[in-house]
């Protein structure tokens, strides 16, 4: 016994001593040691658990801690145990875990607002961090303020929110990154970039280059820099960085950069996307936007099934989110196949009427794509959040007056005044449309119906003329007597008057019109006879032009205005004649004789014929050959044959 005692006290210090000093893997086995003495070693239990988390024995800490329930109990085990499920990306049972624990230490409290960070539920986060730094007095203040502010950046970016000014310090490159990231989900672009672009340690730089360039290209992007961004994206890339969530994020944002071009290289940056452990290190809106970019990526390099299937399983995830449909009927029109296209938004709308909005937009857009516009503004006037807005009547007004209908353009002016009326009487938006109502009766004639609205912007302003005058020509068809009366309210001409020289504005430069002054009369003049008429001059007719070898005497082709191929006389072309060859003698051979061999040369020859009609000869007009076609993609170019000269027609 005393030698077995001795060697469980020698056992115990070897852990002990392994512990102090990190090396974990001889803790471990003297551990094994002590349990094959005593299975049930509380202590000996505890501390292989501790041995196995240290060496990443995630699985098999949890298997030991599971296997010895009635020795290890969760108020001893708990924070191992639930450290354990959190590494093992098992976040709901280490939340189930933590909860369960009775006495929330510091630790604990950290783990739990990791786990809360990691399920996105920052408002809780929040509180905890807040909590602990006001709680507790350690080395690790630091942390817990760069854990804080990277909650505050997750409510800003994710849920759109404006978290309250804790006063954070900026002393660390961490605190002043996830201020940043608080800028950018607030919009203050310019600020979040100076706050990326000031003065840190080489150090920092070094290890957060890749972050840091992936983030300032974030901002590009949205600031429509594009080509700067895509360059700094594809810097990241190359620096080859550890972290797989920022691999992916970073492809995800140069395939969206590049849309529908460049799709080769968008299926590389695929390959980062579907990185393993890439689900454990972003955040749930940022795989669903990747995943959104992967069933676009499908659509675009024409890979129709993949696209569907992407997209069936993105509504299966998501139910209420437009998105996926939208995927699924941009690929049906793709295949011209509208009709599916608009069924499938008219079951979306119905079943989800929360997101019908945006999709009756995309169906009115259908129908207008095929012709159907009156389809198209029915859709359009059933939407009630845009109903009334004022570029939907803009909208709604243009289309029916493409058709026609101007009693369902005036019915829509009507609608939108009234709702106005009710909710913001007097607003700009209210009399902006009466305005506009009352001018669009008045350009179709409409001067009856256009009355009320041009009282109620009279009303508004008594001062404006050009509303009286048109209400005075309104009334004038219906009420004389009412037009007589508001015309007592326009300005008098002399209150008019500005003052103008007529004869110098007349006299004017520019003037479309100069009165002329009556001349002086110098003598009486002589009337005229009885019958006498003005004779008017005949304007003389220009004799046409004859050719230079025209000949008076010479009767004229009756052909002359046929063309030469088409002339009963027409032979052919004459092949020219050949040209002297050089004699194959000795050197220095002339071949004069040849010349003289040649009858067509002398003088006795006689003359040819003339052409029966022609002249003393015919000028042929020489046609400039056409320009060559290009060639098509992939085929190989010929040139065209010469073209051959056309002889003109000839002369009288």
């Amino acid at each position: 016994m005393a030698g077995g005692a001795g060697s469980l006290a020698a056992l115990w210090t070897e852990v002990n001593r392994c512990g102090q000093s990190g090396d974990f893997s001889r803790a471990l086995k003297a551990v094994n040691k002590i349990l094959h003495e005593n299975k049930e070693d509380v202590t000996a239990l505890h501390c292989k658990v501790v041995c196995l988390i240290q060496n990443g024995g995630f699985k098999e800490a949890l298997n030991v801690m599971n296997t010895h329930t009635k020795s290890l109990s969760s108020d001893l085990i708990g924070f191992e145990k639930a450290y354990c499920e959190y590494r093992l990306n098992r976040v709901e049972n280490a939340l189930k875990t933590i909860e369960g624990i009775s006495e929330q230490t510091d630790k604990l409290k950290e783990l739990y607002g990791q786990v809360l960070y990691r399920l996105e539920r920052y408002d809780e986060c929040e509180a905890v961090y807040k909590d602990l730094i006001r709680n507790s007095q350690d080395e690790y203040e630091e942390e817990r303020k760069t854990n804080l502010a990277a909650v505050q950046a997750a409510q800003s970016t994710w849920e759109n929110t404006t978290p309250e000014d804790l006063g954070l310090p900026e002393s660390t490159y961490e605190l002043c990154y996830n201020s940043a990231c608080s800028l950018i989900g607030r919009g203050q672009l310019s600020a979040a970039m100076k706050k990326l672009q000031e003065d840190v340690t080489e150090e920092d730089i070094d290890a957060e280059l890749a972050v840091i360039h992936s983030q300032m290209a974030y901002i590009m992007q949205l600031q429509g820099r594009t080509e700067d961004a895509l360059q700094l994206y594809n810097q990241v890339i190359k620096l080859k960085p550890s972290d797989v969530g920022l691999l992916a994020v970073t492809a995800n944002n140069i395939i969206t950069i590049n849309k529908d071009q460049n799709v080769f290289d968008s299926k590389k940056k695929v390959k980062l996307m579907n990185a393993e452990g890439v689900e454990y290190k972003l955040a749930k809106k940022q795989l669903q936007a990747i995943e959104f970019n992967k069933a676009l990526l499908a659509m675009y390099t024409n890979q129709a099934d993949q696209c569907r299937k992407l997209s069936s399983a993105l509504q299966s995830q998501n139910p209420g989110h437009p998105r996926p449909v939208l995927i699924k009927v941009a690929q049906l029109c793709r295949e011209k196949q509208h009709n599916k296209a608009i069924e499938l938004l008219q079951r979306f709308s119905e079943e989800y009427p929360e997101s019908a909005s945006g999709i009756k937009l995309t169906m009115a857009q259908l129908y207008l794509t095929q012709g159907h516009v009156t389809k198209a503004c029915d859709i359009l006037r059933s939407i009630e959040d845009f109903k009334h807005k004022q570029g939907m009547v803009s909208a709604l007004v243009t289309m029916y007056t493409h058709e026609e209908d101007i009693d369902s353009a005036i019915d829509v002016f009507s609608q939108s005044i009234q709702y106005y009326q009710s909710e913001q009487p007097g607003s700009p938006a209210h009399l902006s449309l009466v305005r506009e109502a009352a001018d669009f009766k008045l350009r179709y004639g409409r001067k009856k119906e256009a009355i009320s609205d041009l009282e109620q912007l009279w009303k508004q302003n008594t001062k404006d003329v050009h509303t009286l005058a048109q209400l005075i020509s309104a009334y004038s068809l219906v009420d004389q007597d009412k037009a007589k009366a508001l015309s007592k309210h326009l300005p008098s001409p002399d209150t008019m008057s500005f003052n103008i020289d007529v004869d110098e504005l007349e006299n004017s430069h520019g003037a479309t019109y100069v009165r002329k002054k009556a001349g002086k009369v110098v003598g009486e003049t002589v009337p005229k006879e009885q019958g006498q008429e003005d004779v008017k001059k005949k304007k003389k007719k220009k004799k046409g032009k004859l050719p230079k070898n025209y000949d008076p005497k010479s009767t004229p082709d009756p052909e002359r205005w046929l063309p030469m191929r088409e002339r009963s006389y027409y032979r052919g072309r004459k092949k020219g004649k050949k040209k002297e060859q050089v004699g194959r003698g000795t050197q220095g051979a002339t071949s004069g004789a040849t010349a003289e061999l040649d009858a067509s040369k002398t003088a006795s020859s006689p003359p040819t014929s003339p052409r029966p009609g022609s002249g003393t000869g015919s000028a042929s007009n020489v046609v400039p050959p056409r320009q060559q076609k290009p060639a098509a993609s992939g085929a190989t170019r010929k040139k065209a044959p010469p073209k051959k000269k056309k002889s003109g027609k000839s002369g009288w």
